[in-house]
């Protein structure tokens, strides 16, 4: 493989590291799109534009924490499929009448526990300390 860099002012070295932090950059971008599921979107306004690669940047932390957790607990799913498995989860507050209100969680897989045990988030449906 060659690498060719015009940037003067850089050692070969230091271009060898821009390009190994390209491709992690294009992987992170790779993971947005098909894992994550984040459609491009078009703004024109500047503070629409940094908000929205804030929000893809806190998003991509996230999933590779996420990835990180998993591997330390010495689990062999990936956060893709954690994340398949985490969305099924469904929380429900049905009014009934004005002063009767229902809540309930949908039942927790065993798949989906040790997803909880592996990332160590609160589980849904238990109540913080604040």
């Amino acid at each position: 493989m060659l690498l060719v860099i015009d940037v003067a002012d850089r050692t070969p070295t230091e271009g060898v590291q821009s390009y190994i932090s390209l491709t992690d950059i294009e992987r992170g971008f790779h993971v947005l799109k098909t894992e994550i599921d984040i459609a491009p979107m078009f703004h024109r306004l500047p503070d629409r534009i940094r908000a929205h690669a804030l929000i893809c940047f806190i998003v991509l932390v996230l999933h590779r924490v996420m990835g990180m957790r998993l591997k330390a607990a010495g689990s062999k799913t990936s956060p893709k499929r954690a994340l398949e498995l985490l969305r099924q989860l469904q929380r429900h507050r049905v009014l009934l009448t004005d002063d009767q209100t229902v809540v309930g969680l949908s039942t927790i897989s065993f798949e989906q526990a040790e997803l909880f045990t592996s990332m160590k988030p609160p589980r849904p449906g238990r109540q913080r300390k604040t």
